[in-house]
């Protein structure tokens, strides 16, 4: 049995079918976030609103890779651990067991953010269909002490073809969705907020880039043709690629 108090965050692991607590937490903090000021006041705004017992909207992150949609989950509860907020990781594959470990938490004091990176679904996969029940409900309501956070590169989370949009017909002009849309669009529907995160700008790569190298005493200019030219190499400006230049060179 885990003890809230004491423990911030949990991973569920399969094999074992239990929550892991995690020991060493990632210490990255909001204001290490660059280029995401948006993203982060109406997440920051959402979970708050949880803490403090409000209404408040589970969320999907949705965007570009290594923009910052993880970093900023891992970032709140640095941010909020002190104030009741717990964090349990549960990969897309262990959705099934989504219900049994709300079930352990639900009447717990402390507010937890389940969370899931990379979430997606193939066609005819039906590991959603557990999450739908939590997201809003069976005959059961959700529980007011937790909330489901994801992160995707899809805005709807299932993959997306023309010929889905075969039978959506014009009607008294409005849109009637084939029931093929219908289905996928649903899924993102249950997520009130949802959070786009986009390709980020070449200032914003090398303001990344100045805020790992703050100590540098050498050609400031030479350090961002480095970084660019590593950049290109990974055919991405991203935080991700700035925290692997850092990795890379960083220390020399």
């Amino acid at each position: 049995m885990i003890d809230w108090n004491t423990t911030y965050a949990a991973i569920w692991r399969q094999r074992k079918e239990y929550l892991r607590p995690v020991k060493q937490i990632d210490p990255i903090r909001l204001q290490q976030l660059l280029g995401i000021d948006i993203q982060k006041q109406q997440l920051c705004a959402n979970t708050l609103r949880f803490l403090s017992g409000q209404p408040a909207n589970n969320a999907l992150l949705w965007g570009a890779r290594g923009t910052g949609k993880s970093s900023i989950i891992k970032a709140l509860l640095n941010e909020y651990k002190d104030r009741g907020l717990r964090l349990i990781e549960v990969d897309k594959k262990d959705l099934i067991y989504l219900p049994e470990i709300v079930d352990d938490i639900r009447d717990l004091p402390k507010r937890f953010i389940i969370y899931c990176d990379d979430l997606s679904f193939d066609t005819g996969d039906t590991l959603y269909k557990p999450l739908k029940s939590v997201l809003e409900g069976s005959i059961e309501l959700p529980p007011e002490n937790v909330l489901f956070y994801a992160t995707s590169n899809r805005r709807h989370l299932l993959p997306e073809r023309m010929s889905d949009n075969l039978d959506t017909q014009l009607i008294d002009n409005e849109v009637h969705y084939s029931d093929t849309v219908e289905e996928k669009i649903s899924l993102s529907d249950r997520f009130g907020l949802r959070l786009a995160f986009y390709p980020q700008h070449t200032q914003t790569y090398l303001d990344i880039i100045d805020s790992y190298f703050v100590d540098y005493a050498g050609d400031r200019a030479d350090l961002h043709k480095q970084a660019l030219d590593f950049s290109h190499q990974n055919a991405s400006k991203n935080g991700r690629t700035a925290k692997q230049f850092y990795n890379a060179y960083g220390h020399k």
